[in-house]
């Protein structure tokens, strides 16, 4: 029989729908994803060495050397970029009923490595380690501009979840607004403290800590399982033992942790189901709510293993043919 289950945090409802699961091994790709297959470099690519004349004017905005010779990160700017960082943040009202406002923001992509044809779970694991703190600072960066509210950091790994280049990278967007998605989790977080004194976040990692079944990894600053209420097959909820409100709030030791456990958990996704697609996507509070004690941020992973459906878009209400804690085992295998 099926199972309807709420996500403690955000109070959304899913479907784990038990009669129509598969094993975690149907989900393996039937095409050959695998990146080997590539070339580790393009001479179309504007994100591989040697072609910084495809890159926008503006040019290089941070890098990270190896070694003091080759680069391991860099920042640049979206060459389509969908906010810019000129014009002002005030509101526009039309009819009294219609609100506008320039489209002001910043939106740059992080190249995570020079080779082509690899992926996070692949890299070495200070290379990693170079791709989150080179979030950190440009997520630091934007938290000093008054005009921003929020930076959302994400990755688009494979066609089918949007990427339209090869070459590893992550976005950044900075908005002058806070994503009313982001101001749900956060009301729900707020209701949730009011209630019991303490982060629903908190509150998440005790559990899964107590029952084990839906953990993939564990390390000393870090938990990474399959959520009681995965909307998706195989979906990953990241999140740091210690609480923080906010991204930027993240220390040195927690980005090497954080490092040797995306490297393994997105290692896992490409040896065990065959390079798939997927989405991750770091939850963070505004820049205003750094300190506070009832949001926690965290990473979400969403591999794009299913299609979402009319049901799903009429009713927020996603189908989840597996069940979470066999996810979890099989990853742990």
């Amino acid at each position: 029989m099926s199972e309807l289950r709420q996500n403690p945090a955000t109070k959304k409802w899913v479907i784990i729908a038990k009669e129509r699961a598969k094993r975690p091994h149907e989900y393996l790709s039937k095409k050959k994803n695998l990146l080997n297959e590539k070339q580790p470099y393009s001479e179309k690519c504007p994100f591989c060495p040697g072609n910084e004349d495809k890159l926008p004017e503006e040019g290089i905005i941070l890098e990270k050397k190896k070694n003091g010779k080759q680069w391991s990160v860099r920042v640049v700017p979206n060459k389509f970029p969908a906010l810019t960082a000129y014009g002002n943040v005030e509101r526009n009202e039309i009819e009294n009923l219609f609100l506008s406002m320039e489209g002001v923001g910043c939106h740059e992509v992080i190249i995570e490595t020079p080779i082509h044809n690899t992926t996070i779970g692949l890299f070495p694991k200070e290379d990693v380690e170079d791709t989150i703190s080179a979030y950190r600072e440009r997520y630091l960066s934007f938290s000093k501009d008054k005009r921003f509210k929020i930076v959302i950091i994400f990755k688009n790994h494979g066609e089918g979840a949007g990427t339209s280049l090869d070459h590893p990278h992550s976005q950044l967007i900075a908005t002058p607004i806070v994503p009313q998605y982001t101001r749900h989790r956060i009301h729900e977080a707020v209701d949730y403290y009011d209630d019991w004194g303490k982060c629903v976040y908190c509150s998440i990692i005790e559990a899964e800590k107590k029952l084990k079944e839906r953990i993939v990894l564990e390390t000393e600053h870090f938990i990474a399982f399959v959520p009681f209420a995965a909307a998706l097959p195989f979906e990953i909820t990241v999140i740091p033992k210690r609480h923080a409100a906010t991204f930027g709030e993240i220390n040195d030791k927690e980005i090497t942790d954080l490092a040797g456990i995306l490297h393994n958990v997105l290692g896992k996704l490409y040896r065990k189901l065959n390079n798939p697609d997927y989405n991750y996507v770091i939850h963070t509070a505004p820049f205003n709510d750094k300190g506070e004690d009832y949001y926690h941020w965290h990473i979400e992973i969403f591999p794009r293993l299913t299609k979402v459906a009319g049901f799903e878009m009429g009713s927020g209400i996603y189908i989840n043919t597996s069940i979470p804690k066999e996810c979890a085992s099989f990853l742990r295998e």
